[in-house]
């Protein structure tokens, strides 16, 4: 029996189980329809077939689940620090237990290929234990004394918070998000995308199985006008963390506005990959194919821009054009296949649809360029050649297996190409002159960048972008400093002399 046909048969009886019993929201430990009884039906991009009726929320659930967020608050707020690090490492520990049922409906809901989400699941059970270790920290401080007063600074957590996460990686990034929040002692109202309500279900299921108090974690599944707005204009949520498109976040900042809502974002990216003459080209052509076309090139960090330094140019494209003819696309249960289809049908139609306008820009289409099959939402890996700064293919966010090549001639000129987007989440460089590395990263408008190297995560440094890609960081403390509200105490450590007013 193939690998491929051992994955389906394993995965047939988790569909049915959903298929019966459908995507409920879990509201205060409880698990509920929504309160009139809507639902919406979620298929899968592999074959377009049903995979479950999913509860479609409205502002009353999102009430319910905010109140049940704000009456949990005080208790797990107030938990010692190692009791709340006990639950999440049972959290950790759950997930990987069901690692690989989190991986088989990963790649079912969202068509991601199995040889990446195979090790979603173990990356989400990593930020459960890392959050999880930093939680006895979280409250620190430090004194600063002056002459008169002792001040005595700390951390407290902010209060309900709620959670907005997207459909590409849905399991990984809710966990990116959830396990800080926790950790920090906030209570949490998650809302994952429409498009993939599968794993955010199996993750609640997790968090109640490892004893989360009622309330502390709930789930209201809906769509983005219905539910997600009225979580982001909800009086009793006191933060709003979103990983999705730049637009989004801009509406959440105005429906949040009235409630002064904090908000933390990670956006879009039209991420730069810069590759000098003096890199190692290998290297280099390894990381390029595998930070675009890894993950259906659905993925904020993916590197959508290749800059070129004109004099390898040619040849740097003629072995790009070869690595790319040979990207197999194919069931993402099969763990040969590097590229499945995309998450829906919706943004299959968006990613194709820049097929045109590359033709009507007059870039040339390299490799593929075409919807590939009829069924499902499959798309062939493509290349774009002889692009120029100012057109959209090189300007707008794609977030498809699309890869957008642009020459340069020296320094000045891959600087302006590089930072001319509204975007600015992540940079890649690739050169071995050290003092140009230090001179271009700095001067890269990004909040994250790898010199001769792909993207490689390491959980305590900062992560986020600037202009259109994001506000805040994540990561180590960073993530602290959103959920949680700093405190000062000035204790007077003296008698000193107090300004007397209305003495006579």
């Amino acid at each position: 029996m193939s690998d491929l046909q051992t994955h389906i048969d394993r995965l047939k009886p988790l569909l049915e189980k959903h298929s019966n019993r459908g995507i409920q929201n879990l509201i205060g430990g409880e698990t509920m329809a929504a309160r009139l009884g809507k639902t919406f039906a979620t298929a899968s991009p592999v074959d377009d077939s049903h995979i479950a009726d999913v509860t479609r929320s409205d502002a009353s659930d999102i009430d319910a689940a905010a109140k049940a967020a704000k009456r949990a608050f005080p208790e797990w707020a107030a938990m010692g620090a190692a009791a709340r690090k006990k639950l999440l490492h049972r959290v950790a520990d759950l997930i990987v237990e069901r690692a690989e049922e989190i991986a088989l409906c990963e790649c079912w809901d969202t068509g991601q290929a199995y040889r990446f989400m195979s090790k979603a699941a173990l990356r989400g059970a990593e930020n459960f234990r890392f959050f999880a270790d930093m939680a006895p920290a979280a409250r620190d401080g430090q004194s600063l004394p002056t002459a008169s007063h002792m001040n005595i600074t700390g951390r407290v957590p902010i209060g309900p918070v709620g959670v907005i996460t997207p459909w590409n990686t849905p399991f990984m990034l809710s966990t990116w998000k959830i396990a800080p929040a926790l950790a920090a002692g906030c209570t949490v109202v998650h809302k994952p995308a429409e498009f993939s309500p599968l794993t955010a279900r199996l993750l609640a299921e997790i968090c109640h199985e490892a004893g989360l108090p009622p309330g502390v974690l709930n789930l209201v599944n809906g769509m983005g006008e219905e539910a997600g707005r009225a979580l982001t204009e909800h009086p009793d949520i006191k933060a709003i963390a979103f990983v999705g498109e730049s637009k989004t976040g801009s509406a959440i900042m105005r429906q949040g506005a009235d409630t002064l809502k904090r908000v933390h974002f990670e956006l879009g990216g039209k991420n730069p990959v810069v590759v000098f003459e003096d890199a190692d080209l290998d290297r280099a052509l390894d990381a390029a194919v595998f930070m675009i076309y890894s993950l259906n090139g659905e993925r904020c960090t993916s590197s959508s821009r290749l800059l070129v330094e004109h004099s390898i140019a040619t040849e740097f494209q003629a072995r790009l054009i070869d690595r790319v003819k040979k990207i197999k696309v194919g069931h993402p249960l099969d763990p040969k296949t590097e590229v499945g289809p995309l998450i829906h049908p919706s943004h299959l139609e968006k990613v194709t649809s820049y097929f045109d306008v590359a033709r009507k820009e007059g870039v040339k289409i390299a490799v593929g360029g075409a919807r590939r099959g009829e069924t499902g939402c499959y798309v062939e890996p493509t290349l774009f050649l002889d692009a120029k700064p100012d057109m959209r293919v090189a300007q707008e966010e794609i977030f498809g297996p699309v890869l957008t090549v642009l020459s340069f001639d020296d320094e000045d000129e891959a600087l302006r190409i590089a930072n001319n987007v509204p975007y600015g989440l992540a940079g890649y460089l690739w050169t071995n002159d050290l003092t140009r590395a230090l001179r271009f990263s700095d001067a890269m408008e990004a909040g994250m960048i790898w010199v001769n190297s792909e993207n490689v995560r390491h959980l305590p440094t900062p992560f986020g972008g600037v202009k259109a890609s994001g506000i805040g960081r994540d990561g180590g403390h960073w993530s602290f400093d959103f959920y949680m509200e700093q405190k000062n105490i000035a204790i007077a450590t003296g008698r000193h002399k107090i300004t007397q007013l209305g003495m006579g």
